[in-house]
């Protein structure tokens, strides 16, 4: 996995009436999980897991480790938002990759939902991909 990957898993406070959650929105924080610590290590790890079982038909590395997912965000409800970008905005399988993804997740014990968006804002760079993926496209 690249360092670049916002990898908090937070749930949004909107529904959540404290004002400890109110102000905490108003400051641009995110309450923490109501999910149980050790199930939400549990969720994340199987999550991961999951995303790297979706390839890019083009390179022979997992779209984790070639630094296309930028954001995992899981709810209280255990739906989980991706937003993730391609190695090119011009990628032929565009269209599809995000439906790939989101079924990869639905298979994860656990997830209600999945959404995934695609963002090409920062685009995606060679930088980005982890050893792994380097080792794979035979740059390391």
């Amino acid at each position: 996995m690249t360092d670049d990957v916002d990898t908090s898993i937070v749930r949004a406070a909107a529904d959540d009436d404290s004002a400890e959650a109110n102000a905490a929105l108003a400051r641009g924080e995110r309450a923490p999980s109501a999910i149980p610590p050790d199930e939400l290590a549990r969720l994340t790890d199987d999550i991961v897991a999951a995303l790297k079982t979706v390839y890019d038909p083009e390179i022979p590395a997992d779209i984790y480790e070639l630094g296309l997912i930028y954001k995992i965000d899981i709810e209280d409800d255990r739906s989980v938002h991706i937003d993730m970008t391609l190695t090119a905005p011009g990628c032929p399988v565009a269209g599809e990759m995000p439906g790939w993804v989101e079924n990869a997740l639905l298979g994860v014990q656990g997830v209600s939902h999945a959404k995934v968006d695609l963002v090409f804002d920062p685009p995606w760079t060679p930088d980005r991909m982890s050893e792994e993926a380097q080792v794979a496209v035979g740059w390391f």
